[in-house]
């Protein structure tokens, strides 16, 4: 009896297959569509997204707006293409829109820290305040910029670490290109003893400054007296240099400060404290209080 409804069920469900034949090859037809338009799209979408990154290299467009351009791109013609999918395999598009429009809304409300860094990331290519390759102070963050991406903008700090800032911070805080401009200028302080001449410092340092050809003299080179300390005269000295040169031209004039000063004898104080210690005579000289004897009952 079991045999006979197995038979019978086979029979059955033949018999379905071959009414909706027509219908189940249309929905294979369809999803291998489907899959297809999705395959072509992310081929195409990578395809598409590099090939406009090296046109816009080639037309010599900033390197970070070119990644930024050819990322929107990318991400566009991937969300067509699902959407294309999906209307393959008769699911109506419109209704795929709508919702996704109003999941879209959801999702901004409760990401608004990610839409704040999208239209960060939308402001720092359009405005351009830095680019790949530059030395950047980020609010508080350092390093050369590696790429600027969407949400975030990626360096990599001077000691070989990458760090990665979101561009709504970025937008938020102070942004200091150190790259941006070809010369920069170089300050230093210089403490002397006071018992230095003051025309002799500055001539020395003067002297010391003008002797470096990594100096722009036509920048001009000013040197002053900048304050008297508690324990010694400062002098503040500028120069202008290139920005490639700036650390090694710090560095090395330091080090010429020193040894020229050393040579001329002229001390480089450092703090310190005089403590003096008065013996008060006044205890020795006072009588001891003499000591009252005891009588016994």
């Amino acid at each position: 009896m079991e045999d006979l409804n197995v038979v019978d069920g086979i029979n059955n469900a033949g018999g379905w297959l071959v009414r909706n034949q027509a219908l189940l090859l249309s929905y294979v037809v369809n999803i291998v569509a489907a899959i297809v338009i999705i395959v072509i799209g992310f081929i195409v979408a990578r395809v598409v997204s590099n090939g406009i990154n090296k046109l816009l290299v080639a037309r010599k467009l900033d390197a970070t707006v070119a990644d930024f351009l050819s990322a929107l791109v990318r991400y566009g013609i991937i969300a067509f293409t699902l959407i294309a999918a999906l209307g393959r395999v008769g699911v109506q598009t419109a209704s795929v829109i709508a919702a996704l429009a109003a999941a879209g809304f959801a999702v901004a409300l409760a990401l608004q820290g990610s839409m704040s860094n999208l239209a960060a990331g939308v402001l720092l290519v359009t405005f351009r305040p830095f680019r790949t390759g530059e030395y950047v102070d980020l609010g508080g963050v350092s390093g050369t910029v590696i790429n600027v991406q969407i949400f975030s903008t990626t360096l990599r700090s001077a000691d070989g670490c990458i760090v990665v800032v979101p561009n709504g911070k970025i937008i938020a805080g102070n942004i200091i290109n150190y790259s941006r401009e070809p010369v920069r200028r170089n300050e230093f302080t210089i403490g002397v003893a006071y018992d230095a001449d003051v025309d002799e410092v500055k001539q020395l340092l003067l002297d010391v400054v003008k002797a470096d050809d990594r100096v722009i003299q036509d920048r001009g080179i000013l040197i002053g007296l900048k304050e008297m300390a508690p324990s010694s005269l400062n002098f503040v000295v500028y120069c202008w240099s290139k920005s490639s040169d700036l650390q090694s031209v710090y560095w090395d004039l330091m080090a010429n400060f020193k040894r020229t000063l050393d040579s001329k004898n002229i001390g480089i104080p450092y703090p310190q404290m005089d403590v003096h210690l008065h013996h008060n005579k006044s205890a020795e000289q006072t009588p001891a209080t003499p000591e009252i004897p005891r009588t016994e009952a």
